[in-house]
């Protein structure tokens, strides 16, 4: 794939003893924001439209920010964030040593039992434990941007991965490796 989904994969599937490069390490919520912000200034010298921009720099948010959200007292191991993005490539990689998927939503749907199964909960359901809040929706935020655009993701969590491609069904698949957390890979 690329270098950057390399060092990103390593870390993940790595002991978890060393944290990342630390220029594509952001341990907290406010340096990612900054990370954000720097990839969004990135955008305006790549992407001409100001909607398009927009609409990437939130999908590129909401998979960061829920590394956050949804580990927050709960990191295994090393809390944060790996960002980094390929401007010639048109690539991001997000990655973290959280929870997972499924660890994340069996807190609200015990009945899950594999990680295939929580990647299609995550991208195709509204699942909250804070009912009633209006929240939830994120992943299937992105999924629809991706449907709708020429974009493409693959996000890995535990032993699996889900692809998504503009307009086509997603794909979920088993995978070999063991995926400590969650890694997003998005192409724009």
């Amino acid at each position: 794939m690329t270098q950057i989904f390399d060092i990103a994969k390593q870390w993940l599937i790595s002991d978890g003893k060393e944290a990342p490069l630390v220029s594509f390490y952001f341990q907290n919520s406010a340096d990612f924001r900054v990370g954000l912000d720097r990839f969004t200034k990135t955008l305006t010298g790549l992407i001409n439209s100001e909607n398009s921009q927009a609409i990437i720099a939130a999908v590129v948010g909401e998979i960061g920010n829920n590394s956050f959200d949804h580990n927050l007292g709960n990191w295994p191991d090393q809390p944060g964030v790996f960002f980094a993005f390929d401007e010639k490539e048109r690539l991001v990689v997000l990655a973290d040593r959280g929870q997972g998927v499924l660890t994340t939503l069996k807190t609200v749907r015990p009945e899950l039992d594999s990680d295939e199964k929580a990647l299609k909960v995550a991208f195709s359901e509204v699942v909250t434990s804070r009912a009633p809040e209006p929240r939830g929706n994120g992943l299937k935020f992105v999924r629809q941007v991706v449907a709708n655009h020429d974009f493409v993701l693959d996000f890995y969590s535990g032993r699996a991965v889900i692809h998504l491609n503009d307009g086509l069904e997603p794909v979920i698949e088993a995978t070999d490796i063991l995926y400590n957390g969650c890694l997003a890979v998005f192409r724009f």
